[in-house]
């Protein structure tokens, strides 16, 4: 048996936020690790009794001394590379198919392939970011049922890699002449959505699993100091630097664009193929350093069908088998689940309510990708490719976490000032809004400069037989990006810890496929709005999504404001019934 050694370590007191050493000395009940093909277990059954100087701190220690964050152990930043490397291929492939579908192939408006216009460009890409954040689901019931996480992303990321495949061989300029390109388009994008849907709903959770301390400790700085280690403030530093991950390897789209405009849209789709590749590879051969847990059953097949009996019963407590025996005796339906997997059930539905907002925010992300671009490509870009210009998202979120992680936050906790989830979710929205505002006036100024002011893109801006945008520099759209990002750090990182701290340890994948279809409905509200993506109309699209995100964000906190003073006992587990790591039926069994 695989030794589990290097899960192991003593605590360190240096608090750093990007030291990689393992802080993960806390024993935990029944710790099990499976780190072979054959899923054997080694169980840790060391006491819950914290490490000397780390005893649990009481209710006068929480609110006097100052929360800190640990390190991140080693597993959990080899998963995070994982993720960069599919992040580098999601955002360098998908952030050229703006300009590959609207553009025709003989290149009169630019470098293009496809030639079906604006709204059809948009309509395919929109359709792309949701067919993207419904396969998560699929990706959770496999993983939750059948293969676990671990195995659940292996597989999938050769699916990922099949589309990715097709995807490359469709886009070489033979098979575009053949009319080869938009079958494999399609195609393309199915299997390749399928693949990162697949990933999408495990890497997060898995991330956040690798970290192993469960309740605060009291501990003492180098300086001295005696501080809490806050589990949740670590679970918020897993994910800052997990989206932080996401948007390094999303700076594909610095080279992917230039190969688009002088080599073909093919080279960059290969590149992105290369960097997959080896982050498959990476995840493959880091095999053994993974905390990985065993499927857990029929989870949310049971989730949906002890939904159901809710829904039919309006009562939260009818799934319960209890209930059923008492309010029917015999005659009580026969249900495979135990009272406290109802229990769990109804926490975890905490967590989705908060996300019901969700979709309206996830409309105006999804701007950046496909309507920003079509923009830029109507400004002088002065030699700069108009999907180039996404990259200020990614750049914002690289620049501002680490400054909001280390300089911000800490000073908000020595200054006892509390910045929680549903707060930092609010304000995310808010400075969403703020981006549609701005992105509507650079499309008025569009509007009133020429050559073809509200007609971009006509016949007086040709020159050497190709279409260039109205005289106002591309530069000036930059903010509008910088405001998107600035708002993910906040809306969209708070969405992914929310929605693991809040979910009870058997439904952590479950949780994370319901936010990530949060993703899905938006792009269907994008969708909708598809109609609207034309010259001149586009502005004032522009202008209703500022407000609807505005009033999204006020609304939400005046609704989900008072969660933030139940935030520590929602994300105190319960020690005596949280055995995370092995099956449910084995839970069940060891409480018989």
């Amino acid at each position: 048996m695989a030794s589990a050694r290097h899960l192991e370590g003593t605590r360190s007191t240096d608090l750093g936020l990007f030291s990689p050493a393992q802080n993960n000395e806390v024993p935990v009940q029944q710790q099990v690790v499976m780190t072979d093909e054959k899923s054997t277990m080694d169980v840790d059954k060391e006491a819950l009794s914290i490490t000397p100087d780390g005893e649990e701190p009481n209710d006068d220690e929480k609110r006097s001394l100052r929360h800190v964050a640990e390190n991140l152990p080693i597993s959990a930043w080899l998963v995070a590379i994982v993720e960069l490397s599919e992040r580098f291929t999601y955002y360098g492939m998908s952030g050229l198919f703006q300009n590959y579908v609207l553009r025709p192939l003989d290149g009169s408006q630019g470098r293009g392939a496809l030639g079906m216009g604006h709204q059809g460009a948009t309509g395919l890409t929109t359709f792309f970011q949701f067919w993207c954040y419904v396969t998560p689901i699929i990706g959770a019931i496999v993983a939750d049922q059948y293969l676990g996480k671990y195995k659940t992303i292996v597989l999938f990321c050769g699916v990922y890699l099949v589309g990715l495949l097709i995807l490359v061989c469709t886009s070489i300029p033979t098979a575009l002449e053949h009319g080869a390109g938009l079958g494999g388009f399609i195609v393309a994008i199915l299997i390749i959505g399928l693949g990162t849907g697949g990933i999408k709903s495990n890497v997060a959770p898995l991330i956040a699993d690798q970290y192993k301390r469960k309740k605060m400790a009291i501990s003492t700085t180098k300086k001295g100091e005696r501080v809490v280690i806050d589990p949740a403030l670590t679970i918020q530093r897993i994910y800052m630097i997990f989206y932080g991950c996401i948007n390094i390897g999303s700076l594909s789209l610095l080279a992917t664009p230039y190969m688009e405009l002088y080599i073909g849209f093919w080279s960059g789709y290969l590149l992105c193929l290369c960097m997959f590749a080896v982050g498959t590879m990476v995840l493959l051969l880091g095999r053994k350093f993974y905390v990985v847990r065993p499927p857990q059953g029929s989870i949310i097949t049971d989730a949906f069908k002890a939904l159901w009996i809710m829904v039919k019963s309006r009562n939260m407590d009818a799934p319960k088998p209890s209930w059923q025996l008492a309010q029917r005796g015999e005659h009580g339906t026969v249900v495979p689940w135990d009272d406290h997997f109802i229990d769990e059930l109804k926490r975890a539905l905490v967590a989705c309510r908060v996300f019901a907002f969700y979709p309206i925010y996830w409309v105006v992300y999804g701007q950046f990708s496909s309507n920003f671009v079509t923009q830029a490509g109507q400004m002088n870009g002065h030699g700069i490719p108009n999907d180039l210009m996404q990259n200020f998202d990614p750049i914002s979120i690289i620049v501002f976490i680490p400054l909001l992680e280390t300089i911000v936050y800490p000073a908000m906790r020595r200054l006892k000032i509390p910045f929680r989830p549903i707060t930092r979710i609010s304000l995310g929205f808010v400075v969403a809004s703020l981006a549609m505002m701005y992105a509507a006036i650079v499309q008025h100024l569009i509007y009133v400069s020429g050559p073809c002011y509200e007609h971009p893109g006509c016949d007086a801006s040709m020159v050497d037989g190709s279409a260039t945008g109205n005289n106002i520099h591309i530069a000036i759209q930059t903010p509008a990006y910088m405001f998107i990002g600035i708002s993910e750090i906040f809306a969209s990182v708070s969405g992914l810890e929310y929605a693991y701290t809040k979910a009870p340890p058997s439904m952590k994948s479950f949780v994370q496929s319901m936010y990530l279809l949060t993703n899905a409905f938006g792009s269907a509200l994008a969708e909708a709005l598809t109609p609207a993506a034309f010259d001149p109309a586009i502005m004032w699209m522009f202008v209703g999504l500022a407000g609807a995100s505005f009033l999204a964000g006020i609304i939400f906190w005046f609704v989900f404001h008072h969660l933030n003073a139940q935030e520590d006992d929602m994300n105190a587990l319960d020690a005596e019934d949280w055995m995370p790591e092995a099956p449910r039926d084995e839970r069940r069994a060891s409480k018989q």
